[in-house]
């Protein structure tokens, strides 16, 4: 698949045309484009295949803006399109197995240690975030990284407001576990003698 920068999509559309309803979408949908781009390369871990979801995400909304609610949250449509594609991909990847290129070359052999303690805490929250389960970690990134209110990431992820405040109390505490070393990412070596 080729990778097409998003903000490219928008440009194109821009020069076919010149103003309307086309324009007004853009001037809409073109400020949420960073956001959906982080929110994509948390899920996706990858900045290629983040950018191609944001892509694909862009297309949607494109080509279903008639069926947007004028009433309900532009925003939090456009990250729900965003999520159920992520979700849709990655359910996808897990059955068929990642696909790993011929000539690529493993990641441990061209990073770098990080010399800096805050680098280092830095990659062991992210490592942390990405051992959460999924619908927590989606929650998670939704309200804390991407400032979105709680009726808007139920919204997004199509669950009761309950849940993504369970889900969040549990995805927090289970972060402080691991960071302080008491959660089961630091006890899974541990074994049990009687």
């Amino acid at each position: 698949m080729s990778v097409v920068c998003p903000v490219a999509t928008l440009q194109n559309l821009r020069g076919l045309t010149n103003g309307g309803p086309m324009r007004d979408m853009m001037l809409l949908v073109e400020p949420m484009i960073p956001g959906l781009r982080r929110y994509a390369r948390a899920l996706m871990r990858d900045t290629s295949d983040a950018d191609d979801l944001v892509q694909d995400c862009l297309e949607r909304a494109v080509s279903r803006w008639h069926q947007r609610r004028e009433d309900g949250s532009l925003r939090g449509w456009m990250y729900a399109i965003l999520h159920n594609l992520a979700m849709n991909r990655l359910n996808q990847r897990s059955r068929r197995g990642e696909h790993v290129p011929v000539d690529s070359v493993p990641e441990r052999t061209l990073v770098q240690e990080a010399t800096q303690e805050s680098a280092v805490h830095g990659r062991d929250i992210v490592q942390a975030v990405g051992r959460l389960p999924e619908n927590q970690k989606a929650v998670l990134l939704l309200i804390s990284v991407e400032d979105l209110s709680y009726a808007e990431a139920a919204d997004v992820l199509d669950i009761p407001i309950g849940t993504v405040m369970s889900r969040l109390s549990r995805a927090r505490a289970r972060l402080r576990d691991d960071m302080d070393g008491t959660g089961q990412a630091a006890a899974s070596h541990l074994r049990r003698v009687k």
